[in-house]
């Protein structure tokens, strides 16, 4: 037998053999791992300062002709950066030649080619001029609900770019009148020479036909009244939107002229703060605030207030204000939300504060004004295809009103809200949604005329593209009024494009509840007035075809279009009684818009043709304070650095006058206007003539009638300047 603890012990002492070879085995590949890890980190790090003696950066910095570009992208040797707020980012290159490409929506792409030298930073800036088309980038949400760009929109859609609105906002920086008057079709005419109230005429129809909007809500009421544009400081204000023709198939009652929709300015990816002071030789002392900030990844937030006065101005001598007095405060916080994944939220609140005051010793007049509203509008992504929207706004005004010796007190409240769906099937994009709207008017002093108006609505739209060249937009609405029943609004549109050429044709129908608020009832008060009941609901028709061309740094507009009311509800200044009347007011004529933009020079021209009739006993007749020619021609120049220098010329045609004992039709006038802004680091000093021709009403005929009117006014109609010529200046500071 062998011995077996033997045999064991043998094999004890082998697996320990093996065990030590194997422990030095792993020591030795462990020293030698170590090793190769030093010398593959010594290698990095000697491959890294060799790579960094080889490169260079360069810090671009991408500016406008109104300041720093923002999300700009910025392309060099296969990377892409996009720039911070400040318009600046910095890239890391290879050293050697290197081209850098810099684009961004809206700008030509500017391409540079340097030298990158190993080791330093070269800075780079960069001028991107905007497109000759100045609205080809901006996409119209509000105003049409389609969220097309307004090149591809069949339904025309006039865009003032905010550019153009700081240019106005110079000239008066406490309202919108300027910004409105001079855009081509648009007629900013005074209803009250005693209080300085004005309305919007779109192609020549009445202003009550104007829908006036922001953010796509009624945020100033339903018929915001001829203090409404008085009211509404530019500096908050991204753009400005028109759509021109019957606007009821998209906005419902009270669109028939078309649609003025003020668009916010939107905060950017930092904070900015900004400050206006301006005072003028009339009297005028403006200051305004804008601060914009983010508040986190998603949140961002506005804040507009200002501060207004005017000094009431006897400019002729006669005892009578030319210019009304007033004193007002304005705030308007805004609130945004956006996630990045098509849900976004804008809430909005607003307060207005004014005591005005005009007229002369033998009648003073005075309008208190006190306006509060709230908007709210969001959108969010159903099973990730469908676009759900909802807005709804509220507001109330409660006016005094001392006229023709009276006291008349009011109370207007509106209330809207909306909820729409959007999708798209292919080329084709749909939308569905419905609407509710309540208007209260409730005059203290005359309960007869109060009115309490309640209209739900459905409404829905298709956007169709027919191939590359031809794009159609069809819509409609019925709603239904809680006095006058049930209407259908339908509109139709179609776009055509060739080449460098594109046309559109739009036709539609729409409706208007009249009520006592007028362009009379503005100047003359409620107290005078007679309505002749019942009054009927205004039914409007309009057609518009124009022709557009672009050509390099060039292009042009023609436009040719007519309207008709139905059923007009018109005062007759001789009685003062307001009545339906059987016969239509009839309005044709075109328009005619160029623009040549070659950096750093802009011209534009302008040219509008009006023929608005009403039938009366007398025939037919243009409606009253409505020129048939208007025209004008703005040329500005624009440095970056150093600022800006316009010149601007406007020609106002005959207009027929009513119960005006002096004449029937007006002279022709000339205006002309001079800017100068001059850019010193953040600071921005600009001096505006306005008017230097000092055209001036009262130099062919007196403001004041010999005797009063049927409806209290001893005042004529406002169809000229009264002020003359008023020199402002002032400075804007960015902070």
């Amino acid at each position: 037998m062998r011995d077996l603890s033997f045999h064991h012990g043998r094999s004890r002492q082998g697996k320990n053999a093996r065990l030590q070879r194997r422990k030095a085995a792993s020591r030795i590949w462990t020293l030698v791992g170590r090793g190769g890890l030093v010398l593959a980190l010594a290698a990095g790090i000697a491959g890294a300062v060799r790579a960094q003696e080889r490169t260079g950066s360069v810090r671009v910095v991408v500016l406008s002709e109104t300041g720093p570009v923002p999300a700009a992208a910025v392309a060099a040797a296969g990377t892409m950066h996009l720039t911070d707020a400040l318009g600046v980012a910095l890239v890391t290159l290879r050293a050697g030649p290197v081209e850098i490409l810099v684009t961004k929506a809206g700008f030509a792409p500017s391409a540079t080619r340097l030298e990158v030298s190993p080791g330093v930073e070269r800075e780079l800036r960069v001028l991107l001029m905007a497109l000759p088309t100045r609205d080809e980038a901006v996409t119209v949400v509000a105003s049409t609900r389609s969220g097309r760009r307004v090149d591809d929109q069949a339904v025309r859609v006039e865009v003032l770019t905010r550019e153009e609105i700081e240019e106005k906002m110079l000239m008066t920086p406490g309202d919108v009148v300027m910004l409105l008057n001079e855009m081509g079709g648009l007629r900013v005419q005074a209803t009250s020479p005693s209080l300085g109230a004005a309305s919007v005429r779109i192609q020549g129809l009445r202003g009550r036909y104007t829908r006036l909007l922001a953010d796509g809500l009624p945020l100033y009421g339903e018929q915001p009244g001829g203090l409404g544009l008085l009211q509404i400081p530019p500096m908050d204000l991204g753009r400005v939107e028109v759509i021109k023709g019957v606007g009821s198939a998209l906005f419902g009652s009270g669109a028939m002229g078309g649609v003025v929709n003020l668009i916010s300015r939107r905060p950017g990816s930092g904070r900015d703060r900004e400050v206006l002071f301006n005072q003028s030789s009339r009297g005028a002392t403006d200051g305004v605030l804008w601060i914009a900030a983010p508040l986190s990844d998603t949140w961002s937030a506005t804040f507009m207030g200002g501060a207004h006065r005017q000094r009431r101005i006897d400019v002729d001598g006669d005892g009578w204000s030319d210019l009304a007095g007033y004193t007002r405060a304005v705030v308007r916080p805004r609130v945004f939300w956006d996630d990045g994944k098509g849900r976004s939220f804008l809430a909005t609140a607003g307060a207005t504060i004014e005591d005005r005051n005009g007229g002369g010793a033998i009648a003073p007049e005075a309008l208190d004004t006190r306006r509060v509203d709230v908007g709210v509008a969001g959108q969010t992504l159903a099973r990730g295809r469908y676009l759900v929207s909802a807005r709804a706004a509220w507001s109330h005004a409660r006016h005094r009103h001392v006229v023709g010796g009276r006291l008349e007190r009011d109370r207007h409240t509106a209330t809207f809200a909306e909820v729409s769906v959007r999708g798209a099937a292919g080329r084709h994009t749909w939308l569905v949604g419905t609407a509710l709207e309540e208007d209260r008017f409730r005059p203290r002093d005359a309960p007869t005329l109060a009115h309490a108006f309640t209209t739900p609505g459905v409404f829905a739209q298709g956007d169709f593209d027919l191939g590359g060249r031809l794009s159609v937009s069809a819509s409609g609405r019925v709603d239904r009024h809680s006095r006058f029943g049930w209407f259908l609004s339908p509109r139709v549109s179609a776009l055509v494009r060739a080449g460098r050429w594109n046309g559109r044709l739009s036709a539609g129908r729409g409706f208007s509840a009249p009520t006592s608020l007028t362009e009379e009832t503005e100047a003359a008060g409620l107290g005078a007035l007679t309505v002749v009941e019942p009054l009927r609901a205004e039914r409007g028709k309009s057609v518009s075809a124009d022709l557009t061309g672009t050509f390099g740094a060039a292009s042009f507009t023609l436009t040719a279009f007519r309207s008709r009311i139905d059923d007009p509800a018109r005062v007759d200044r001789t009685t003062f009684i307001l009545a339906s009347q059987s016969q239509p007011t009839v309005t044709t004529g075109g328009e005619a818009i160029g623009t040549i933009r070659r950096a750093p020079f802009s011209v534009t021209g302008t040219y509008t043709y009006v023929r608005a009739r009403d039938v009366t006993e007398a025939g037919r007749v243009d409606v009253a304070l409505t020129p048939r020619h208007t025209a004008g021609v703005v040329a500005m120049v624009e440095s970056d650095t150093r600022g800006r220098l316009g010149l601007e010329v406007y020609v106002t045609g005959r207009q027929r006058l009513e119960v005006n004992p002096y004449r029937t039709a007006s002279e022709p006038y000339v205006i002309v206007g001079l800017l100068a802004e001059r850019r010193v680091g953040r600071w921005r000093i600009f001096v505006n003539g306005e008017n230097l021709t000092d055209v001036r009403q009262t130099r062919w005929d007196p403001l004041v009638r010999p005797t009063r009117a049927v409806d209290g006014r001893w005042t004529v109609d406002a169809w000229a300047p009264l002020d003359g010529r008023v020199i402002n200046a002032g400075v804007r500071v960015a902070f």
